[in-house]
């Protein structure tokens, strides 16, 4: 079985998984998946591996496989956060994301203003005036515009030289290139966001780090009411 179609079975299960087609709790043995699937033994116990390192699945003998809680799966896996956006559940995944950054941003700008290197303030600006510059012009939605944003959530979880916060880039990342792959990022951002960047990234440059916590959580704010599901 080539790794194309192992791919192509290991996405498709996934996408059933976490849209809920197959509910936690159900059980059912590789020789299933192999009819299902019209797939190779080796493919699918290759698929079932990858699955079960996310706990979206446990293997257990004269058991089967079975499907766990969705609690206790790897929400910081980028597949799963893949799956999560194409599916029902996109709406919470994007806002768990988003009370995730609303935590951990403001504190990661705080500690870059603290011990950032020249390079990477340099940078932080640099990337800051590049997403203010494309989202005046209305790219807030193109690659280009995507690109410079990764870099600065990236390189701002990177400057606040905490090891916990940088492995959150990941998820970060995922859920950002998410929201322009669905078509939910917005051609001229949302007023406030474009200028609380340059702030932020003038503010850790500057070794503040009450204005650069402070403005990043204005920024944060300003996107988490954007994204949070309207309220009855």
């Amino acid at each position: 079985m080539s790794a194309g179609v192992h791919g192509d079975l290991l996405h498709d299960l996934g996408r059933r998984l976490a849209a809920g087609d197959i509910p936690p709790g159900t059980v059912f043995t590789l020789a299933d998946l192999e009819t299902q699937y019209d797939a190779s033994r080796t493919a699918v116990r290759e698929a079932v591996r990858v699955l079960e390192s996310i706990n979206m699945l446990q293997s257990r003998r004269r058991v089967g496989i079975t499907v766990l809680p969705r609690e206790e799966w790897d929400a910081f896996d980028p597949q799963l956060i893949t799956w999560n956006l194409a599916g029902p559940f996109r709406q919470q995944q994007l806002e768990d994301l988003m009370e995730l950054r609303v935590g951990v941003e403001p504190l990661a700008a705080r500690l870059a203003a603290r011990r950032a290197t020249p390079t990477q303030r340099a940078d932080l600006l640099r990337q800051a005036e590049t997403l203010l510059r494309l989202g005046r012009q209305g790219l807030g939605a193109s690659q280009e515009f995507l690109d410079a944003d990764l870099a600065f959530h990236g390189q701002l979880l990177a400057a606040s030289g905490n090891a916990h916060l940088l492995a959150l880039r990941t998820p970060v990342h995922e859920v950002l290139r998410g929201r322009v792959n669905l078509g939910l990022a917005p051609a001229v951002p949302v007023e406030g966001t474009l200028e609380d960047h340059v702030l932020v990234a003038q503010a850790i440059i500057a070794g503040d780090g009450d204005a650069a916590e402070r403005h990043s959580r204005a920024h944060m704010q300003i996107v988490w009411g954007e994204i949070a599901r309207p309220t009855p």
